[in-house]
């Protein structure tokens, strides 16, 4: 084997057999003219003993049972870990016995058998990206492509580990020549994490490729794999499309409304919709989310346009993917830590002008009209997704109106605070952007038990006309002695014919600030977020799970106290005017060799007070010290610098908060 892949390394060195860049162009052999649908075990179960024979076939059954096949998923996938360790006499992969007794055949015929398709991972590599060190395809590829078509494989997952540097595209490239002699249709999934761009040379070699690294379970590393693809929209299409790896809804890292905005942006993006959830454990909430039809209607749209960005403004973001019918999909989404406000127009949508348009609302399943602003008040990391259509009815649709409220903060963006034993302003408002007017609109705020609301201004409208809006002024006290935490606060607004707009607000009880000088890692933060993995105490960024950071260590120098962070990051700190400076030594973590460059920013309520510049892996760590007088709100903020996260190991070394 090794003899092989030394031929075909120096080959491809000389130039001789290595695949030009290819226009992008559909396969022929109509494979994956919509994005692929359906299940694979990782994000799950990793190389546990519960992937296993029982586990897919219990999967399939659930396909079936809960109607995720009727809703076009199609694929149930192996991943790693499938095989022995070692190929067999005559050099084909075996099947583990422990966890498929049966032969990987059998569990692809009782697929077949449910009306599904079966898919298997390998590598492009001379082994998997497992640590157990399983066999990859590299050299050979034909062989192991047999022996999938023979077991009735649908579908191949390939990786990029342990590749010995052999070009990517002639690596690839082969196996795509080699699953086609089989004679067996079977959708080539090139998994080699966007590292040689493959949307650039990939849409003849395989029906899709990812475009990132691996996702994590966790809301920053979901947004910063999102913000990457969506930027590739012009490369997909119709039997090549752009894959921002596997769907993490359900398996209980994010929340609801996290889980709402992943899919809803994958479902824009026309990206490959694969459960990375085990079925047999999830919530009635998840089958809801990966069993919504009318977001799985757009991804699936045979147009096959992935939605492209249209605005982008602090955060609140529109994306738009236009339809075969000649409707527009819409996807409005917050990314950030605050309720937020955001709005689109059927111009911007690129729809002919008209009176009004249909609008509907698809995961509250609701039909309204606009005269022409499609508009919401989205909570934090949530997301609204309408179906916007050219309609001559219009008018037996009631008009749509939006909700929601606001309190002031200290800067924009930060989290609405409030302190127990005193009052606070909340505005709640009302906007007709229907043609037809909305009739006795009105407004109602609650709060928990103990605390108090009283409206300072009128709460209702006879008429609001389009575009008009209404706003009401409630005074809200906060009970003294309230522990730290998240509060809401449920409004609702109403209007004819017989339409309520239920909404929330968040609210901040934070905790006491900080006293004396302290270490930031000893101090609890009011807010965090990171690029991957959580941010770890004394420790470096291990980027998965609490914990599994090393000791801090920067251009060789070890610490012991500090902020292990993953850019881009923030870490903000309730410091309530009592604080005058921040220091800290910021620099790469060694752990990472020398691929990182970042940049180390410190704010003081919504205002830059120090930056460290471009640090790279190669760089001592920088001392940096900002003067934070009387700011209410810090933040230590690390940003990629500009040219994506790989390696941003970013840490906060030896940094102290000096408070009165």
């Amino acid at each position: 084997m090794y003899i092989r892949v030394l031929i075909t390394s120096l080959l491809v060195a000389a130039g001789v057999s290595a695949p030009a860049a290819s226009a992008a162009v559909t396969p022929g052999d109509g494979l994956a003219l919509t994005p692929p649908m359906g299940f694979n075990n990782w994000n799950s179960t990793h190389c546990r003993a519960d992937f296993n024979e029982a586990m897919i076939k219990g999967i399939a059954d659930i396909f079936v049972s809960k109607g995720l096949k009727d809703a076009g998923y199609q694929y149930v996938n192996l991943d790693d870990c499938w095989a022995l360790p070692q190929r067999g006499p005559d050099g084909s992969l075996v099947p583990d016995p422990v966890r498929f007794p049966n032969g990987i055949k059998h569990v692809a015929d009782y697929v077949h058998s449910k009306g599904l398709k079966f898919g298997i991972y390998t590598s492009a590599g001379t082994k998997t990206c497992n640590s157990a060190g399983f066999p990859g395809g590299l050299g050979f590829e034909q062989q192991d492509a047999n022996l999938f078509a023979s077991w009735g494989v649908d579908y191949l997952k390939y990786d990029n580990c342990n590749n010995q540097g052999v070009d990517a595209r002639l690596r690839y490239t082969t196996m795509r020549d080699a699953l086609r002699r089989t004679g067996r249709p079977i959708v080539f999934s090139i998994c080699e994490w966007g590292q040689n761009k493959p949307w650039e040379w990939a849409a003849d070699v395989g029906h899709l490729w990812r475009t990132t690294g691996d996702i994590s379970d966790n809301y920053s590393s979901m947004l910063n794999i999102a913000k990457r693809n969506w930027e590739l929209a012009d490369y997909a299409g119709p039997g090549h499309w752009n894959d921002p790896d596997m769907l993490e809804v359900g398996n209980g890292g994010m929340t609801d409304t996290e889980y709402r905005s992943h899919f809803g942006l994958w479902a824009i993006m026309a990206a490959p919709l694969l459960i990375g959830a085990d079925l047999r454990k999830v919530s009635p909430a998840t089958f809801d989310i990966l069993g919504n039809r009318e977001v799985i209607a757009v991804d699936q749209d045979p147009l096959g346009v992935q939605g492209k960005l249209t605005k982008s403004v602090g955060g609140l973001h529109v994306l738009v993917k236009p339809l075969r019918n000649g409707d527009k999909a819409v996807l409005l989404f917050n990314e950030g830590e605050t309720t937020g406000q955001i709005a689109t127009s059927a111009a911007e949508l690129g729809l002919p002008r008209a009176p009004a348009y249909r609008l509907r609302d698809l995961w509250v399943h609701t039909d309204s009209h606009t005269a022409g602003t499609i508009s919401a008040t989205l909570p934090p990391h949530g997301s609204a997704m309408f179906r916007v259509s050219m309609d001559r009815s219009w008018a037996q649709y009631p008009p749509a109106v939006h909700a929601g409220a606001s309190i002031e903060t200290v800067y924009p963006g930060a989290l609405p605070i409030v302190t127990p034993g005193t009052t606070t302003t909340v505005t709640t408002s009302i906007t007709n952007n229907g043609r037809a007017p909305a009739l006795f609109a009105s407004s109602t705020l609650s709060a928990p038990s103990g605390w108090t609301v009283r409206a300072d201004s009128p709460t209702s409208a006879v008429v609001l006309r389009t575009d008009q809006s209404f706003t009401t002024k409630w005074t809200v006290g906060v009970p003294a002695g309230l522990a730290p935490g998240t509060y809401v606060l449920q409004g609702q607004a109403s209007y004819r014919p017989d339409v309520t707009l239920p909404y929330t607000l968040e609210v901040v009880v934070p905790g006491a600030p900080p006293s004396g000088t302290s270490f930031a890692s000893d101090v609890k933060w009011l807010r965090v977020t990171n690029g991957f993995g959580p941010v770890e105490l004394d420790r470096s960024n291990g980027e998965r799970r609490a914990g599994d950071g090393n000791v801090i260590t920067i251009n060789g120098v070890q610490y012991a106290k500090g902020l292990g962070t993953h850019a881009p990051g923030v870490v903000e700190y309730y410091v309530a005017g009592r604080c005058t400076a921040v220091t800290a030594d910021v620099g790469l973590d060694d752990e990472k060799g020398n691929n990182g460059t970042a940049t180390f920013e410190i704010w003081a309520d919504g205002q830059k007070v120090a930056d460290s510049g471009v640090l790279t892996n190669l760089m001592p760590a920088k001392p940096l010290r900002a003067d934070i007088t009387g700011a209410t709100l810090v933040r230590l903020i690390s940003t990629d610098a500009g040219d994506g996260n790989n390696s941003d190991h970013t840490d906060w070394a030896d940094a102290r908060l000096i408070c009165g």
